[in-house]
């Protein structure tokens, strides 16, 4: 920014608005669901869509990460949030699978809410870079999921 643009307001980024658009989506659709089965089928079926949209290495991990976390936790209710898959207790949101190119960055995110038990002392981490998804990366990711519904 220069000094003649200190200050001025660039408003959001054609991701983050794409995101919030999103997001006003699934609660208009969440909204006209019938039942709870029939909102829980439903919101698993937008989430697995979702992810089959996502480029490839996006993709890939998408479909790790959430077999891990349903393997973990099968508690955790499936659900998009901001166009993303994520992953709720009781209706709360815990954990949130941020594709790479979602906002253009160079690894994908493993994303945690404030409704996750990780804290750790004064400071924790409440999200992970992703790169590739291993053996090693599921168990990771499997000890998150189940510390954050502890």
């Amino acid at each position: 920014m220069s000094s003649g643009d200190k200050g001025k307001y660039e408003g959001f980024s054609a991701e983050e608005r794409a995101a919030m658009k999103d997001h006003a989506k699934e609660q208009k659709a969440a909204a006209k669901r019938g039942s709870k089965a029939e909102k829980a089928a439903q919101a698993e079926k937008d989430v697995l869509e979702k992810i089959a949209e996502m480029e490839d290495s996006d993709r890939v991990m998408a479909e790790r990460v959430h077999a891990v976390v349903l393997k973990t936790v099968p508690d955790l209710a499936p659900k998009l949030w901001y166009g993303m898959p994520a992953y709720a207790l009781d209706g709360k949101l815990v954990c949130f699978f941020q594709s790479a190119a979602k906002f253009k960055a160079r690894y994908a995110t493993l994303g945690f809410s404030d409704n996750a038990n990780l804290d750790e002392g004064n400071m924790w981490a409440s999200a992970f870079a992703l790169t590739k998804v291993t053996s090693e990366v599921e168990e990771r990711i499997a000890a998150l999921v189940k510390q954050a519904v502890s």
